[in-house]
């Protein structure tokens, strides 16, 4: 429409690179213009349009219930806060709008008529697999720091490697990062974590991420001085994170899962180097870290329960595992038998052995929970209710189910109503304090 109305239209962004790249899977839509945006208002008059960004030139058409971003071609001013430009200037040149943006990638331009026009050779980097900014990198990072971080990701993301100039930009400009919020770092983060190429881009760029992660510096070259590690700590966690599945609570588990190894350094008499206590102690740094990025709560419990089990001893053996599985839940379990395969890829060869351990611990999980087994208290045949009739009261009600799930995670009595009943008749007796479900669970009574 805004063609028949004698103005340039172009798909731009990530639409345009994802084509380029074969992968026609696109999810926005972005359209740059000559248009101003008040001729783009006319000529869509009569459709739903919102108004999203007219600081910048940008108004979202709502078409057949899709949202499109139609942005007038522009010229930013200077960027002031390193983030945003104090100005633009709307142009009638599609060369000049492309001209200012990030990435060589995302410099592309498409239109049926044209094809893709590609004035910085976006293509080729495309070709060969590299991130580039487009122009002078100091310039393009000090604009905006969070490019930093979107290089990085996308590095990652589509396995590419960062052009040489760009890779300095990257690692001249970090400190850029310390004026990013939080939560658009913590987001760049979890998209980056989950490439497939994030290997590479953790050994190359750690000295970036220590910016808005200070605790990963210890970590960096720290000599373990055990048999079972063959490498440093750091180059253990990039081997971890790059063998666990693209899981987001995962990767960001991986990453800081020995995080507490440094502190908790100590060496025996032959010359061994120990860790004891760093689950614990990575965990208190993981808590600090994720609540500074702003996780949510779900996510943030999540990933520090794998930090803190990820040293649990596992094995193939009904009870110890239905012990786990009702203490962490049987997602966790799954996530945590996926932590513990990739930490053993990152130890010394002669360990990697113990995969088939953590192969058949999976395949006796799937079998439990096809049992539909009793591992928490909402599974139980009794509840509550029941503990009131019989006369408990207060704690004790909590307590007694406790008890009773752990007589039959235990096998002790079958998860059946009556059976349990029998059981909390005699609880009081026997006592009810201090009643818990652990990994290393030893009877209560």
């Amino acid at each position: 429409m805004l063609g028949a109305r004698g103005y340039e239209a172009f798909l731009v962004g990530g639409a345009v690179r994802d084509y380029a790249r074969g992968q026609d899977s696109a999810k926005d839509w972005d359209i740059a213009t000559n248009a101003l945006p008040k001729e783009v208002a006319e000529v869509f008059a009569g459709y739903p349009l919102l108004e999203t960004g007219l600081k910048h030139g940008t108004v979202t058409l709502v078409m057949d219930h899709m949202p499109l971003e139609i942005t007038t071609y522009r010229m930013d001013g200077d960027y002031s806060d390193h983030r945003h430009p104090d100005s633009v200037r709307f142009t009638r040149s599609l060369k000049e709008d492309l001209l200012r943006r990030d990435f060589t990638i995302n410099a592309l331009a498409y239109h049926p008529d044209t094809g893709i026009v590609d004035l910085v050779g976006g293509l080729e980097d495309l070709a060969q697999r590299l991130i580039r900014c487009v122009g002078e990198p100091d310039r393009r990072f000090q604009e905006d720091g969070l490019r930093i971080l979107r290089a990085l990701r996308f590095a990652s993301v589509y396995q590419m490697g960062i052009e040489e100039a760009t890779a300095a930009g990257i690692h001249n400009n970090k400190k850029l990062l310390e004026a990013i919020a939080w939560e658009r770092i913590q987001a760049e983060l979890t998209k980056m974590l989950q490439g497939d190429g994030i290997g590479p881009i953790l050994r190359e760029f750690g000295d970036v991420l220590a910016v808005p992660i200070p605790e990963l510096v210890p970590t960096f070259g720290f000599q373990q001085r055990n048999p079972h590690h063959d490498k440093t700590v750091w180059e253990h966690t990039i081997a971890v994170v790059s063998n666990t599945p693209p899981d987001p609570i995962l990767r960001w588990a991986s990453l800081l899962h020995d995080l507490g190894k440094p502190s908790c350094f100590s060496m025996d008499q032959e010359g061994v180097g120990h860790f004891y206590g760093h689950p614990q102690k990575s965990a208190a740094l993981a808590e600090e870290i994720l609540s500074r990025l702003r996780f949510d709560t779900a996510s943030r419990l999540q990933i520090l329960e794998l930090v803190q089990a990820h040293d649990l001893p596992i094995s193939p053996s009904r009870k110890p595992l239905k012990r786990l599985i009702g203490k962490l839940g049987a997602d966790r379990v799954k996530q945590l038998i996926e932590l513990r395969k990739a930490d053993v890829l990152g130890q010394a060869a002669p360990l990697a052995g113990r995969i088939q351990t953590y192969e058949q611990v999976r395949e006796l999980l799937d079998q439990l929970l096809s049992e539909e087994g009793c591992f928490s208290l909402k599974d139980l045949k009794i509840n509550g209710r029941d503990l009131v009739a019989m006369g408990f009261q207060g704690k004790e009600i909590g307590a007694a189910l406790r008890a009773c799930l752990w007589a039959v995670i235990e096998e002790q009595v079958p998860n059946r109503r009556e059976a349990l009943i029998e059981l909390a008749k005699n609880l009081p007796q026997q006592g009810l304090e201090g009643i818990s479900i652990n990994p290393d669970h030893s009877n209560p009574f």
